[in-house]
């Protein structure tokens, strides 16, 4: 599933395909994606302006001009490709569709329609409930070594699952998790609640810097996502622990990289530089 560093990379692709560009035509070929697309969905896009596009956690927001949200998901594969002209060549899985007054056509293409759209009032953009319980954004100021230990105080669950909540920290996923968790030399399996303040310093820090680092390479592509270009994301090659089990450690050159399942999910860590408290 695409996470923080993909789903901003979408947002900025789209930018200049999107922003003040107004939707002459969208077209829906299929009842539903993870939901039933909502009543008056359509009416509501069509003959609206996209004002900007933002991001929460793993969700892309696109603001209309009519007090609306398009709120989006792209779930397990899901992606949006343009074509620069009207001439646009309709492609398997290409399940919504939208044109503007540019001549641009947008496709939101989803083989496993996991992903989902939904329209919404601005006035919801607080409570609605895919967006209320989340935590701060971990690129923000809001994001540091003091919140970060409000959150894990009292819990007795390892720190990988920890910040896969969500409600804890938005946006990180699996695969950055793993990552910052071995530059904080901090193992998956650590209680969340036991991490003194000075090691959720080196934490935060490397949560941030790992995130802007995969930003600056597109994202990672390990199956479906890519840029809207059609380009690959390339910081699945710099790569110190996801996906690298059995393989000699290159940040401690002395360990080697081990793979554990925790709540369904593969965690990697060296175990020698990430050793268990």
């Amino acid at each position: 599933m695409p996470e923080l560093p993909e789903v901003e990379t979408v947002r900025l692709g789209l930018l200049p395909y999107l922003e003040n560009a107004r939707l002459t035509s969208v077209s829906l070929n299929t009842p539903m994606l993870r939901f039933p697309f909502s009543d008056g969905f359509r009416q509501t896009l069509t003959g609206a302006t996209i004002t900007h596009l933002t991001r929460r956690a793993k969700y892309l927001l696109f603001h209309l001009d009519r007090d609306a949200i398009l709120l989006t998901h792209l779930g397990m594969s899901g992606k949006f490709t343009y074509s620069p002209t009207a001439e646009y060549q309709p492609k398997k899985h290409d399940h919504v569709v939208f044109e503007t007054d540019t001549g641009k056509t947008i496709a939101y293409n989803d083989p496993r329609r996991f992903g989902f759209m939904v329209t919404m009032p601005v006035a919801d953009i607080e409570t609605h409930p895919m967006l209320a319980p989340l935590g701060v954004e971990p690129l923000s100021d809001q994001f540091s070594p003091n919140y970060l230990a409000q959150k894990l105080y009292k819990k007795s669950v390892a720190i990988k699952q920890t910040l896969l909540e969500q409600r804890v920290v938005a946006g990180l996923g699996n695969i950055y998790v793993s990552e910052s968790l071995h530059y904080a030399n901090i193992n998956p399996l650590q209680p969340a609640q036991t991490i003194p303040l000075e090691q959720l310093e080196k934490l935060v820090k490397s949560i941030k810097m790992v995130l802007k680092t995969a930003l600056a390479a597109g994202g990672s592509t390990l199956n479906d996502y890519s840029h809207p270009s059609g380009e690959l994301g390339c910081f699945q090659h710099q790569f110190a622990v996801y996906g690298r089990h059995q393989q000699p450690c290159n940040t401690c050159h002395k360990g080697t990289i081990q793979k554990i399942t925790q709540g369904g999910r593969s965690s990697f860590y060296c175990d020698f530089c990430q050793k268990l408290v």
